[in-house]
């Protein structure tokens, strides 16, 4: 059984949103996570799709050690240690392997692992994971999806990414399965390119707003 020093249920209590952030120049890093911070979101989803991510990583966790920082995009077992060693307080991946699930069971941050079928989460649950990254959302069927997805699986929490956005997100959040969502509509790369780091603020305490049950 793992050993984390967090457990992924306190992950997903955390926030109702976990912000997924895209950063391109490690200089965004910084003001993007206080920009999330002073909207009302503490837990960042720091994706590993670009080359300064881990040193964004790192200079959040260490800037504002009262967030949540973790990662996400994390697709094998030496991203997951790499994540770890810059800080991530969590892991998030899109989907999950058995080598990944075994690594990430003896390592030291909780792994959510990603999920689009039953088959899946059923292999998940094996492996010792009952929260779960639904992905891609809305390309697997939305939230009447996973609703009959979890339906005969009730143990599993899930936190729904990838096509979640103000107009959906209250039918995610009105099942009783998902514990929190993953979302990108209040960083537009309009305004992070801009360093509109105020219209960031403003668009994360509306999505905050939205998010209340």
């Amino acid at each position: 059984m793992q050993n984390w020093n967090l457990s992924p249920a306190a992950v997903f209590a955390a926030s109702p949103l976990v912000p997924v952030m895209v950063i391109n120049e490690l200089d965004q890093a910084l003001p993007m996570a206080e920009a999330l911070l002073a909207g009302g979101i503490a837990v960042f989803e720091i994706t590993l799709r670009t080359p300064v991510a881990l040193a964004a990583i790192e200079r959040i966790a260490k800037a504002m050690p009262e967030a949540m920082v973790g990662a996400g995009t994390v697709i094998n077992a030496d991203q997951y240690d790499a994540a770890v060693a810059a800080g991530s307080r969590f892991v998030i991946s899109p989907g999950m392997t058995p080598s990944l699930l075994a690594h990430a069971a003896k390592g030291s941050v909780p792994l959510i692992p990603g999920v689009a079928t039953p088959s899946e989460v059923m292999q998940a649950l094996e492996a010792g994971y009952d929260h779960l990254k639904f992905f891609p959302a809305e390309a697997n069927g939305g939230a009447k999806a996973l609703a009959a997805i979890s339906a005969p699986l009730a143990q599993v929490r899930f936190c729904p990414t990838g096509g979640v956005g103000p107009n959906n997100v209250a039918n995610y959040l009105a099942l009783k399965c998902v514990a929190t969502v993953g979302g990108s509509w209040m960083l537009p790369a309009e305004a992070i390119k801009a360093g509109n780091w105020q219209e960031i603020t403003r668009l994360t305490r509306e999505a905050v707003a939205l998010t209340q049950r």
